[in-house]
């Protein structure tokens, strides 16, 4: 056989299997990705398509401030009447209804590693990278790309600042060329999405789709809300193919249904309450008693009660909660905050991983780890719904530098004391014991601040801290140095750090060492109070 047609069989088929673009999952979530090694779906599609230049297509949802033909084409910098001409729209002045799906056609350019249509955006206050990719354009870039793309840190970019944002696309490779594709469109995934519903919306069988995001058999239910997945298409998509989400049936006639049988429901409700609260007695009681013996009696102050059985929710519920998972409701890819019968919940939707979850967080009852309330089960995907926590992560806190409670000594060694009880219960009261194995400030969130500390020092105010000098002034202007306690957490963190396990402190340490610095917090914080 001719060496040189045996290599170029052997290139055409390698293209063919590299041929395709991964799909980022939840990579595109987190801000601190890296390419070092080579081109990674959490930042762009890869430049492997047979031009380094095309027309392209995205999916974009109308938003309160990006709903006219006007706003969103100079939000992606798109010509305005092609875009009125494939969206079928003629009056470029028409407010379009929320979450209507519109589609942007762009010129996808290869730059360095990766393909990217190019706009800007003004950072407004209280923006960063995070939100703009994830908010304002919905996950059509990403925070890595766009910290690729600017000189600025991504917590650190002064208002008013015009910013380069890459946003999500590619060029149809050699084989999708060959098969006849000609664009391809970046769609953006939302809950209750699949691989087949999104191929019968854009007439493209589920193989083509599949295969040109990377996906081999069994994985490509694994989608995540708030990504993006590329549909290769054989002409341009048609306004037809889009929809309008949170579309409902006539509110009147479900009022003339509902007002129909009340009186019956009433009764069954009542009915069912009754029942309930009697299982939920012999429950709470035979719980009662598996919780004295299992653990300690000191542990018992610590640990709420294990007797609350898990809810089954409708997806209906979920629905009404999330005002149809709006984006103004959303708080991260695939989390909601939600209200259900008053109480405010955060709302998670799950793949395969969920049951395993849920058997895990049912076990454990603890006032410092997060609450399981129940589940729901739609179309597939389970959803969880937890305890709310108002004041966010950890992290969001910190960098909050203009708060007052982030300056406080006790509110710090506080926080850090409550994580500290959560893994000492995970570590040794846990039946099994659990190990988080990824704890950061992100996934640290927090409920209530303004109770830590006790009564007296909650009346004081406190006077600014200025953390660099680790000094503070007093109300009658004398200043109090804050090094000694600063140097104590240093020491419990490097001796947290130890590389020898044997040397390591052990969670009874932490915790022991961390309650007498919070000791002495308090006692320094009391003298700031006037």
């Amino acid at each position: 056989m001719n060496p040189f047609l045996f290599m170029s069989v052997f290139l055409f088929f390698a293209i063919e299997i590299v041929g395709q673009q991964l799909y980022s999952g939840d990579l595109v979530m987190n801000c601190d990705n890296t390419d070092e090694t080579g081109p990674s779906p959490a930042f762009l599609y890869t430049c492997n398509g047979l031009k380094s230049s095309c027309s392209a297509f995205l999916i974009f949802r109308t938003q309160p401030l990006y709903n006219t033909v006007a706003a969103i084409s100079k939000l992606m910098t798109a010509d305005p009447t092609e875009l009125a001409r494939i969206n079928n729209i003629r009056d470029s002045n028409k407010i379009l209804n929320l979450n209507k799906e519109v589609i942007i056609p762009v010129t996808c350019s290869c730059s360095g590693k990766y393909y990217q249509a190019n706009t800007s955006y003004v950072l407004s206050m209280g923006e960063n990278y995070f939100t703009i990719a994830n908010s304002v354009y919905q996950g059509l870039t990403t925070c890595d790309s766009i910290q690729r793309n600017n000189v600025y840190e991504r917590y650190n970019v002064p208002p008013g600042v015009k910013l380069q944002v890459p946003l999500r696309c590619a060029c149809p490779t050699v084989s999708q060329t060959t098969e006849g594709t000609k664009y391809l469109l970046t769609y953006l995934i939302v809950l209750k999405d699949s691989i087949p519903k999104i191929s019968k919306q854009f007439k493209v069988s589920s193989q083509n789709l599949a295969l040109a995001n990377g996906f081999s058999s069994g994985e490509s239910d694994e989608i995540s809300p708030n990504t993006t997945l590329l549909v290769p298409l054989r002409s341009e998509p048609l306004s037809s193919q889009t929809r309008t989400l949170g579309q409902k049936g006539s509110l009147s006639k479900k009022c003339i249904i509902i007002g129909t049988v009340t009186g019956s429901f009433l009764a069954i409700l009542l009915c069912c309450l009754f029942v309930g609260y009697l299982l939920w007695k012999r429950n709470r009681a035979n719980g009662g008693e598996k919780l004295k013996w299992v653990l300690p009696k000191d542990i018992q102050l610590g640990i709420a009660s294990v007797d609350q059985l898990l809810k089954i929710y409708r997806f209906e519920e979920l629905e009404e909660g999330t005002d149809g998972f709006s984006l103004q409701n959303r708080l991260s890819a695939s989390v909601y905050k939600g209200s259900l019968k008053g109480r405010i919940v955060a709302i998670k939707q799950m793949g395969a991983s969920a049951p395993k979850e849920v058997k895990i967080l049912q076990k454990f009852n603890h006032f410092n780890l997060i609450g399981l309330y129940g589940v729901c089960e739609h179309d597939g995907a389970c959803y969880l719904v937890y305890e709310f926590m108002e004041n966010g992560s950890l992290k969001q806190w910190i960098e909050e530098k203009t708060s007052q409670e982030s300056r406080s000594w006790n509110n710090r060694i506080r926080i850090a004391l409550d994580v500290a009880k959560g893994l000492q219960y995970l570590h040794n009261f846990a039946i099994p014991a659990y190990v988080h194995k990824d704890i950061n400030s992100s996934n640290i969130l927090l409920k209530v601040l303004s109770s830590m500390g006790d009564e007296k020092h909650a009346k004081g105010k406190l006077n600014y801290l200025i953390d660099p000098r680790l000094q503070a002034k007093h109300a009658l202007g004398f200043v109090i140095d804050q090094d000694e306690l600063a140097l104590c957490l240093l020491k419990l963190s490097i001796a947290c750090l130890e590389p020898e396990p044997s040397r390591r402190l052990s969670i009874n340490e932490i915790v022991s060492t961390l309650m007498k610095i919070q000791m002495d917090t308090q006692s320094t914080e009391t003298m700031f109070t006037v």
